[in-house]
C-alpha cells in the first residue's frame, strides 16, 4: 500500500472524526445516532459522486476488470476505508446495544477495501461496489432522522422507507449479483472475490429484512386506514 494512502486514510479518520463532534455541537439536543447519521449521509453522497468521478468509460462502468487501481481510484477507497473505520468505532462506543449485522457489514468492508488498497488491484470493482453499496444509505439515513424529528409513521416517512428499499433492491439484488458474478469470473486475489461474495451475502440477509420491513409498513398503514 502507497505511503499517501496510509497518510490519507489517517487524516480520513481524523477528519470523519472532527466533523461529528462538529455536529454535535451544531446539535446539542439531538441524540448521538441522529449526529453520526448525518456524517454517514455526508459520506454516502460523496461517495457516490467520487466513484462516478472515477469511471473511465461509461459504456463499461467496471472495465477495466483485475487491472491496477488507479490513483483516483485509491483515493476514493481511501476516504471511504477512513470512514467505515471511524464509523465501525463510533457505533461500538456509542451504541447501548451492538448492532451484529452491521458490525459484520464494516469489517467485511473494511478488509476488503483494505486488500484492494494492498494489492492496488481490482479499483473498478472496488469503486462500483462502493457506488452499489451507498446509493441507497442517504434515504437508509434519512428514515432514521425523520423519525428523530417528529414524523414517525407519517406519509413523508413512508415514503423514505419506500425509496430506500426500491432503491436498495434494485442496487443490491440486481447491480450487485452481476458485480460479484464479473469479480469472481475476472483474475482477483482470492480474498477480493471472498469479500465480495461476502458482501453480496450480506446484502441479501439485509434484502430479507427489508421486505419484512415493508410488509409490516404497508400492513400497519392498511390497518389504520381501515380503523379511521
Amino acid at each position: 500500500m502507497e505511503d499517501y494512502i496510509v497518510r490519507l486514510v489517517v487524516l480520513g479518520v481524523i477528519s470523519w472524526t472532527i466533523a461529528f463532534v462538529a455536529v454535535r455541537r451544531m446539535f446539542p439536543n439531538r441524540s448521538f445516532d441522529f449526529c453520526n447519521r448525518l456524517v454517514s449521509t455526508v459520506h454516502a453522497t460523496l461517495a457516490v459522486i467520487l466513484s462516478m468521478l472515477t469511471v473511465e468509460d461509461w459504456r463499461c462502468p467496471v472495465c477495466p476488470l483485475a487491472s491496477r487501481s488507479s490513483p483516483k481510484q485509491m483515493k476514493t477507497l481511501a476516504v471511504t476505508l477512513a470512514y467505515l473505520i471511524y464509523d465501525l468505532i463510533f457505533c461500538l462506543l456509542g451504541d447501548k446495544r451492538i448492532n451484529l449485522d452491521n458490525s459484520i457489514h464494516h469489517l467485511v468492508s473494511i478488509v476488503g477495501i483494505g486488500a484492494g488498497l494492498f494489492y492496488e488491484m481490482c479499483g473498478s470493482e472496488m469503486v462500483a461496489s462502493l457506488w452499489i453499496t451507498e446509493m441507497s444509505s442517504p434515504f437508509l439515513h434519512l428514515r432514521e432522522l425523520l423519525k428523530e424529528l417528529g414524523y414517525r409513521d407519517t406519509d413523508l416517512n413512508l415514503i423514505a422507507d419506500m425509496l430506500f428499499a426500491i432503491i436498495f433492491t434494485v442496487a443490491r439484488m440486481i447491480c450487485g449479483p452481476f458485480l460479484t458474478y464479473v469479480t469472481l469470473s475476472a483474475s482477483n486475489p482470492l480474498l477480493i472475490k471472498a469479500m465480495a461474495l461476502g458482501l453480496q451475502l450480506v446484502s441479501a440477509f439485509w434484502f430479507f429484512k427489508i421486505g419484512r420491513m415493508v410488509k409490516y409498513k404497508m400492513t400497519k398503514r392498511t390497518k389504520s386506514k381501515a380503523a379511521a
